[in-house]
Formats: C-alpha cells, structure tokens, sequence
C-alpha cells in the first residue's frame, strides 16, 4: 500500500525551505478537535494549530460566516473601508472595556508586535524593556525584544536599545524601567518558554513602573487572547490596562489575522503614513473572527474553558511523571520531573494524539476550545498509558 505520508514528506523536502524541517505526517483533513492525516490515520488535536484553531476545524459557525462573506467581498485595499474590519474592531474596543481604545489590524502576531515598535518610537524614546524567555516573534524587530538567545543569535546583529530583564521579577523590572524607555513589552503567561505563569500581582507591579515614567506597556496576548486563558485576553485577571495590546494566532479563528490595539493617548500616536498592511483585516479574516467570538459568548464557552483546566490540571498532575502542571484555560504547560518531554510527544502521536515539546522537559497542551469532556478524558488516559512506559 502507498504510504502517502512519505510522498509527500519527499514532494515538501524538494519544493519547500528547511526552516520547518520535514513534517512526519500530512493532515488532510479536520472536524472539531479531530485531524485525519494524508493515510487516514485519526488523531485527537490537542495543539489546536498552536492556540489558533479556538473552534477547533471545519465550525459550522466559521464555514457559514466565511462563506457568505467570500461570496460577497473577498479583499479590498486599505484605501478603502469594509464593514467587518469596522465591526470587529468596535468589538476589540468592547472587549478592553475602554471607550478610548482604537485598533490596528495585520496579519500575524510578528506583526502586531511590530506595529507596537514602531507606535513607541513615536512617542521620543526608543529604548524596550522585554523578558527572558518571552518570544515576540521572528522579524528582524519582533526577534529583537524576543528573549531567546537561540532564536536570535544567527541574525545579530539586531535591534539595539533592547534590555531583558527576568520574567517575574520585580526587583529587575523597577532597576530597568524609567523615562529613558519607550516601552515595555510582556506576555501575560510566556507561551513558548514552557507555559511560564507569573505571580499574582507581576503585571500590576509593571502596570505601576510604567506609569511613574510615562513608558508604554505593552501585553503580548497573541497566545493567551481571544478566550484561551478563560478570558479574553488573560491578563484581567490584574485588574489592570496596558497601553496596547497585540493579538493574533485564536483572534481569526484559524485565518490569518493580527490586531494592535492602542487605549488612551497610545491611540492617537499613529498617523495617516505611519504603517499599513495590504491583507491585515481583510473582509473574510475578520467574518470569521467575528463568527468565533459570537460563538465563544453565545455558548459561554469561556466558563467552560476554566471548569476544563481545573480537570486537567487535578487529573495530570497525579501522573507519577509530573512534577507540575502550570498554565491558565486551554493553554497548559506539563512540566516532567525527566528530559523525555520529546520521547512522549512522539509516542502520543503514534497513539493518536497531538501536542507538542517546548522544552525537553515541558509539554504544552492548546485544544480547540470547544474540545468535548469526553476527548479531555481521552487525553488524559492516552497521556497516562504513554508516560507509564517510563517509569521506573
């Protein structure tokens, strides 16, 4: 029988770049939280496109929005308006609960987070203040405040002006933050890193530092936005505002589609010339955003994301291989107590489940939002059957 997987890794090594490496499966084919790759094979999506798919594949609600809008208007330039980019950022604006906050939308989060560089250079300054560990992006600017020292060391020199201090640190944050600086720019949980989680009170704390000294504060929330966390963004939890806010990956609901969003005086920094984006907020992107976040609020599937995340966190941390679970909602950080976090994730693959390695220690976990209790129950039984080959 031909594999078909195999063909098409070899027509992917001799047509695309190796930047990805070789992908081992092809997926063909989605519905819900579950794919089907090129040879049938069924598994269970518990990386939901990296936090993207937030309605898991093939919604009703999104083929029904994107549809009817594709049919009606597909792109227009940005010499020109179109009703859903107006739409959906009225909603964002609702969403920040501030009456003053106005948006910008693009295509990726690289790009909104660029769009947050360059909205502080015109405020005088151009210093940044970013975390070690955070990622940003992979543009030259965006993979300049990332605080990966793997990731940047290739491309160096980059953007000068850039001091990383500790995540989670507050005795670093007041030494570095002052008038001197344009911005600093934070994600509520640092995704990438691990599923990393700061204390109670971090985000304030930076809140308060960059209020004294009139820096921006910037929340990347391009992994923890549109519900993944149980709330929108995932940082209300503080009770506090930044100055922008970058989004992307759940925001189109498995389209491409970024958005900075600038509250207060930040709003007013860009003018007609500062920047641009020929697809950002295209007509189709933004019906399908508008489509996820009606659902998300219809069928109050942000409750039911946290009810999901306490059953996950209880049931996976009696795992005799764990040493932690970490993480809010839907995005959640398993923390090995050995280096076989890669090991595992190739053998849940083969048993028909898919997450993957931030580390060789950390697994991370992002379903669809609208995963079923009964594929959270089926992960956790995969998972348990999987790591119980190691143990000692």
């Amino acid at each position: 029988m031909t594999n078909k997987n195999q063909l098409l890794q070899e027509r992917w090594k001799s047509s695309l770049q190796n930047n990805y490496g070789t992908p081992e499966i092809s997926l063909v084919k989605g519905l819900g939280a579950q794919v089907w790759d090129a040879d049938g094979n069924e598994y269970l999506d518990f990386l939901g496109g990296i936090a993207t798919n937030i309605l898991g594949h093939a919604h009703p609600a999104l083929i029904s929005a994107v549809t009817k809008q594709v049919t009606e208007l597909g792109h227009v330039s940005n010499l020109y308006s179109h009703p859903r980019a107006i739409e959906l950022a009225e909603k964002l604006k609702e969403l920040t609960g501030s009456t003053e906050a106005k948006v910008f939308f693009c295509n990726s989060g690289a790009e909104a987070n660029e769009a947050a560089l360059k909205l502080s250079r015109l405020s005088g300054r151009k210093k940044v203040v970013s975390t070690l560990g955070s990622f940003h992006g992979r543009t030259i600017g965006a993979l300049s405040i990332t605080g990966q020292i793997a990731k940047r060391k290739a491309f160096l020199p980059l953007l000068k002006d850039v001091t990383f201090i500790p995540f989670n640190d507050v005795k670093a944050a007041k030494k570095a933050i002052g008038k001197k600086v344009a911005m600093v720019i934070v994600e509520p949980i640092q995704g990438e890193n691990g599923v990393v989680v700061p204390d109670l009170g971090y985000l304030k704390t930076l809140r308060e530092l960059t209020s004294k000294h009139g820096v921006l504060l910037v929340f990347d929330c391009v992994q923890t936005g549109m519900g993944r966390t149980g709330e929108w963004f995932g940082f209300e939890h503080e009770g506090v505002t930044p100055d922008v806010i970058t989004l992307a990956k759940g925001l189109g609901g498995g389209l491409p589609l970024g958005a900075m969003i600038a509250i207060g005086e930040a709003s007013s920094l860009f003018e007609p010339g500062s920047h641009g984006s020929t697809f950002g907020g295209s007509p189709v992107a933004c019906a399908s955003a508008l489509a996820s976040i009606e659902y998300l609020e219809d069928e109050k599937i942000l409750e039911r994301v946290k009810n999901l995340e306490l059953t996950l966190k209880l049931e996976i941390s009696k795992n005799p291989m764990v040493s932690t679970v970490r993480g809010s909602g839907l995005l959640i950080g398993i923390v090995l107590k050995e280096p076989i976090a890669k090991k595992i994730i190739t053998d849940l693959q083969q048993n028909g489940v898919l997450a993957n390695a931030t580390s060789d220690s950390v697994i991370r976990i992002a379903p669809p939002l609208i995963v079923a209790d009964s594929q959270v129950s089926h992960f956790i039984e995969v998972f348990r059957k999987v790591s119980s080959n190691y143990e000692r």
